[in-house]
């Protein structure tokens, strides 16, 4: 009988392909894992980049802050603003020190030596322009004014050219994880065409592993142009506040609270809600912050304020669509008197005791037309609660769809804790609670709770 015989050329070329897979999946993996480490390392340098222009836009805004307190100072004559102006300017300082040495890369050394230009101009600015005005605050400024603008232009045209130079670094970067996803795209169709479910596997990494960067990249963007709400303390007061947005995955939205202190007893208290969501709702949040301060600086009429604001939103803001909802309140730390206009914003509740009522609305939402706003005064006295919220607050739903509207907010005002924080808090958990943690509308909440004499709480 003859013996059996087994194929040898097939069974060497199924362990040949075999190995030849094997040594082609080691290949693939390898170039996965230095593709991924590749993207990481330019998207990090990508954020640096995008947390430079972050401090740059902060860098611009202490500027402001300095100009807007020399302003306060020649007008008013307060020592308050003298204070602010030296702060500002030790913030300026500090901070142009970091983004300097930031920006002192090999890649960056335009922008570097912009950004020391514009030190030396804002150094100059402080010899020229401001020194005078500290020494001789009742001196004519005709001459000092024309050198302030003269600087304040010159310094705007170089803050461009940075802003340049980080956008294009930016751009290239972008354009080279670009490239590298797209080399990674076309060597993993090969091995799609050559192996097959491999190929798949490694595909769908390759496309997790986009997703994932591209999302990281907006979210960080998009933090990165928001600015956050701020509740600075005030004297004889407490304060609270909170913000939760109705995208889980993102903290930004198009609601904005602002505390600022315009002298040592008055406050500026404001809370707004602009229609629309996204990035441009959430970037124009600072526009309505920033204005705001700056009009209040100059004016201590709350309808006067919101009547300036309106006018100035409608030349800035070109789409039409846009509307915002507000509330402008000037307290006065030591009395607690308080003046206020509301412009369509009816979520601005005072609670005394367990009873709470509603603050009128004054004049019409902003951006939609030309009428007049009316100021109103109220005293507050110590314990009083002052919570002003969005909207997301009243037309909050709850399990059976059934909106939560004025009453419903209400109660849960008179209902929740005497400390202006812990109320604050306790407003977003029942909202929460009530709509089984899918907000429909971003909420954020301010509460401001009068001392007693003295601060001590009672």
């Amino acid at each position: 009988m003859r013996a059996p015989t087994f194929p040898l050329t097939r069974v060497t070329g199924t362990l040949l392909l075999t190995a030849f897979l094997l040594l082609a999946l080691g290949f693939a993996v390898e170039g996965a894992f230095q593709t991924r480490a590749s993207i990481a390392k330019t998207f990090a340098r990508q954020s640096e980049i995008q947390g430079e222009q972050t401090s740059l836009e902060e860098l611009l805004r202490l500027q402001i802050d300095e100009q807007n307190s020399l302003r306060g100072y020649s007008l008013t004559h307060d020592s308050f603003y003298v204070d602010q102006y030296r702060t500002a300017a030790l913030e300026f300082d500090n901070r142009e020190r970091a983004i300097e040495q930031a920006l002192s890369s090999e890649d960056l050394v335009t922008a570097y030596r912009l950004l020391q230009q514009y030190r030396e101009d804002q150094s100059k600015w402080r010899d020229d322009v401001a020194a005078p005005v500290l020494s001789h605050p009742n001196a004519r400024l005709s001459e000092i004014d024309k050198r302030n603008k003269f600087f304040s232009d010159q310094q705007a045209s170089i803050a461009g050219g940075v802003r340049r130079e980080l956008a294009g670094e930016n751009d290239v970067l972008a354009r080279g994880t670009q490239a590298e996803l797209d080399r990674s795209s076309y060597v993993r169709s090969f091995w799609l065409l050559l192996f097959g479910l491999l190929a798949i596997l490694f595909n769908a990494f390759r496309s997790r592993l986009y997703r994932e960067l591209e999302e990281e990249r907006t979210t960080t963007e998009i933090l990165q142009r928001a600015f956050r709400s701020e509740a600075i303390p005030l004297p004889n007061c407490e304060v609270g506040g909170a913000y939760v947005s109705a995208s889980s995955h993102l903290a930004v939205g198009g609601d904005v609270f602002d505390v600022y202190r315009l002298s040592g007893n008055l406050a500026l208290l404001s809370i707004a809600d602009v229609s629309g969501k996204g990035v441009d709702a959430a970037v124009l949040t600072a526009f309505i912050k920033f204005t705001i301060r700056a009009i209040a600086l100059r004016r201590r009429d709350p309808a006067g304020i919101l009547s300036e604001f309106n006018t100035a939103f409608s030349q800035a803001v070109e789409n039409p669509y846009l509307f915002v909802s507000m509330w402008v309140g000037l307290l006065d730390t030591d009395t607690f008197l308080l003046r206020y206009a509301s412009a369509g914003h009816d979520s601005a509740f005072v609670r005394r005791s367990n009873n709470v009522h509603q603050l009128p609305v004054t004049g019409p939402i902003l951006g939609v037309m030309e009428e007049p706003f009316e100021s109103k005064q109220t005293n507050l006295e110590a314990g009083d609660l002052l919570v002003l919220s969005t909207d997301g607050l009243t037309e909050a739903r709850t399990r059976s769809g059934r909106q939560l509207q004025e009453t419903g907010a209400m109660d849960l005002i008179a209902r929740g804790s005497e400390r202006a924080q812990e109320l604050a808090d306790e407003i977003v958990a029942s909202v929460r609670a009530l709509s089984r943690n899918r907000l429909r509308d971003d909420l954020a909440i301010l509460v401001v709770r009068p001392l007693p004499r003295g601060g001590a709480d009672g």
